[in-house]
């Protein structure tokens, strides 16, 4: 396709080989099975599934509003085991239209558990089977994050719940997230916790900083929490010695426009920080953190990095390879898959003249 700008064209852009390192299962349901769900459990929402999506999903062109995107996030739809299994399930062979190439995808068994009082060992086995069934499915690479949240837990509960969960010996569980109220529950209330996740030598460690904070808690959670990875990380476009850092240490930043958006982090889209930080080389990462919530997905994130910061294919591709990097996985899984992942943009590239 050599005329007109392909990285407009949402067809052609769904098929472009996508890595993403942050994306919540609990904003990632797909919408008919939840609905199915809402309905056998006889929970109070419509039987028509288009204004069901109205009532689960924040407004697509709606101004920014955090209170309003935050209401949208429930936890009372699972009444038994199948349920927590076919959202999960679904949601993940939903992921095949997103032009998925490697997800590591992130929940928190307490989200899902906390209704029944389920056994979360039991939900995070439930939940991996579940996405690992779909994942075959659709020939989906994919490992997971296990997401603790800061205004939920304090750190010797993290504790407690963390080491249970290793126990499992899961091998796909591959990070541990902290996410949360950025300002009300600051990095260094969780240093006990994550010192223990970095002695263990298991778990990769993500931390949501400089979403709605400033850049001192992104440095905090690389210096104290010893983070490999930063979710959102929008304010390091504000601090150049910080930026400097992330370079050296290859601190890999999670970021997603259309989220900061929406929340009101970052309402100016079109000089979103990833377009400065990725020319000053900083590396980041393009994801599309709840799209279902948002009624979004990954590749209108994509499409919309293309238009604001004028990326090429190649840029795209550079990105991926700098989140596969940023993988929490083995040396040896990360130089396969960046092998495999060349050759699937190859493909692409010769299927759409390219």
């Amino acid at each position: 396709m050599r005329n007109g700008d392909y990285r407009q064209n949402k067809a052609i852009m769904r098929a472009f080989p996508k890595v993403e390192l942050h994306r919540h299962l609990e904003g990632a349901f797909y919408l008919p099975t939840l609905h199915r769900i809402a309905m056998t459990n006889e929970l109070p929402y419509s039987s028509d599934l288009t204004e069901f999506k109205k009532e689960v999903q924040f407004p697509r062109d709606s101004e920014p509003d955090f209170l309003k995107f935050l209401s949208k996030f429930k936890n009372d739809w699972y009444r038994s085991h199948q349920d927590v299994y076919d959202v999960a399930h679904d949601s993940v062979r939903d992921f095949a239209s997103d032009g998925l190439f490697y997800i590591e995808l992130r929940f928190s068994p307490e989200h899902l558990a906390l209704q029944n009082n389920f056994d979360r060992m039991e939900i995070t086995r439930l939940v991996i089977q579940a996405c690992n069934d779909a994942a075959a499915e659709i020939d989906l690479h994919i490992r997971y994050l296990i997401t603790f949240n800061r205004a939920k837990q304090d750190q010797h509960e993290m504790l407690d719940l963390y080491r249970k969960i290793r126990g499992l010996e899961i091998p796909e569980i591959v990070g541990i997230d902290l996410a949360g109220d950025e300002m009300g529950y600051p990095p260094r209330l969780f240093t006990e916790f994550f010192t223990a996740v970095k002695d263990d030598g298991i778990y990769g460690a993500t931390i949501h900083a400089g979403e709605v904070s400033p850049s001192e808690q992104i440095w905090d959670s690389i210096d104290h929490l010893h983070a490999s990875r930063i979710g959102h990380g929008t304010s390091s476009v504000d601090d150049p010695k910080l930026q400097k850092e992330l370079i050296e240490r290859s601190v890999v930043l999670e970021q997603c426009i259309t989220s900061n958006y929406q929340t009101g982090s970052w309402v100016d889209e079109p000089n979103h920080p990833l377009g400065k930080l990725y020319r000053a080389g900083v590396p980041v990462t393009i994801n599309s953190d709840d799209p279902t919530i948002q009624d979004t997905d990954l590749t209108d994130d994509y499409i919309k990095a293309c238009e604001y910061f004028d990326l090429s294919i190649d840029d795209l591709v550079k990105l991926n390879l700098t989140a596969l990097e940023g993988s929490f996985l083995p040396t040896a899984e990360k130089e396969a898959l960046k092998t495999a992942y060349i050759k699937k943009v190859e493909a692409f590239r010769a299927e759409n003249d390219l």
